[in-house]
């Protein structure tokens, strides 16, 4: 997957300081020991001197195998006296060896594979993803929103006309469901399509969930329907197709999207095939999605297609959301 080079460069950079601080780590660890137990930084010195001497009869060749053979043999016996006098201490028999976040790769992004080709690793993948999440999420209003500041007073008890159930046990229902999706996310969750008027907590409770989501350690994308496919278009037809194609990848494979305000979008044919498009393929790769809209089905089938409206309720958990906007001030 292709990122900008300001995120290949800050990806590099955090593997730097993750290497700077395994190695200061280390020293702090050797000079405490090598204090408390001066034989171990003697071996550590003689193992050096036998490091440098194999490479010097290696060099001079002769009776380098010899020499070498020697040499290993006695850095063998080194090596098992620096454990027993650690395991005699009560360290660890690798305390004083370098640990890396990613021993794969020992946090440079890159390793070679079985057959010798130099290769990226997954640490670095990850890394990546989740700063061009972390880009696409700049504006978003994430902090804003968690489940300890959703109010389920803000919704009547009253069943009202025409419905079955009152906007207060629907959502009490809704905010169980989203609590235990947060709780129990998984890349193989279902997709969620969160329907009904504005001010009803869709958003909030979208918000809360990526919250959630994001303290386990998953990528999650927040955006706009009318904001990213308006990014998205301007760069396609400005034919920035490195951008366009840049934003797509991190919608299409960041663990969690969340699409709100679907249906708010100017309609063009690149918008409704590029919604289809995300949608589509992000379920064919076992990818969930949280999509909120104000439009009804039939709405819905106009703006896009019956196809597209029938795959989400087909493939999407449905949250139909009851009640009145509580954002707007009540009479009374």
């Amino acid at each position: 997957m292709a990122y900008s080079s300001n995120i290949n460069l800050k990806a590099d950079e955090i593997l730097n300081q993750k290497r700077l601080r395994a190695l200061d780590k280390q020293d702090k660890v050797k000079e405490k020991l090598f204090k408390e137990i001066p034989r171990l930084q003697e071996i550590e010195q003689e193992l050096s001197l036998i490091g440098a001497e194999a490479a010097k009869a290696v060099i001079m060749g002769g009776s380098a195998k010899k020499t070498t053979t020697s040499l290993a043999e006695k850095s063998l016996a080194l090596q098992k006296e620096m454990r027993t006098i650690l395991f005699m201490h009560g360290y660890d028999e690798d305390i004083l060896e370098l640990h890396y976040e990613c021993e794969k790769c020992k946090d440079t992004g890159r390793y070679d594979d079985e057959t010798g080709r130099t290769v990226y690793c997954d640490c670095l993948k990850k890394l990546r993803a989740n700063l061009a999440c972390e880009e696409l999420n700049k504006v978003s209003p994430l902090s804003l929103s968690t489940f300890d500041s959703f109010s389920l007073d803000n919704y009547d008890m009253d069943i009202q006309q025409g419905s079955i159930t009152s906007p207060y046990d629907r959502m009490s229902k809704i905010f169980d469901y989203c609590k235990r999706y947060a709780k129990d996310f998984g890349t193989d969750c279902p997709s969620i399509m969160m329907r009904g008027a504005t001010g009803l907590g869709k958003t909030h409770l979208s918000l809360a969930i990526a919250n959630e989501v994001i303290k386990k350690g998953f990528g999650v994308v927040y955006v706009s329907a009318p904001m990213i496919l308006s990014t998205l278009e301007k760069s396609h037809f400005k034919y920035a197709y490195k951008e366009e194609d840049e934003v797509l990848n991190t919608l299409l494979n960041c663990d969690l999207l969340i699409l709100d305000d679907l249906g708010t979008e100017f309609q063009t044919n690149y918008s409704k095939s590029t919604v289809y498009n995300i949608f589509n393929t992000r379920l064919l790769n076992k990818k969930p999605t949280i999509m909120s809209s104000n439009l009804t089905l039939k709405e819905m089938e106009e703006m896009y297609t019956p196809r597209f409206v029938s795959r989400i309720m087909g493939d999407c958990a449905k949250l139909d959301f009851l009640g009145n906007d509580f954002r707007k001030p009540r009479k009374g």
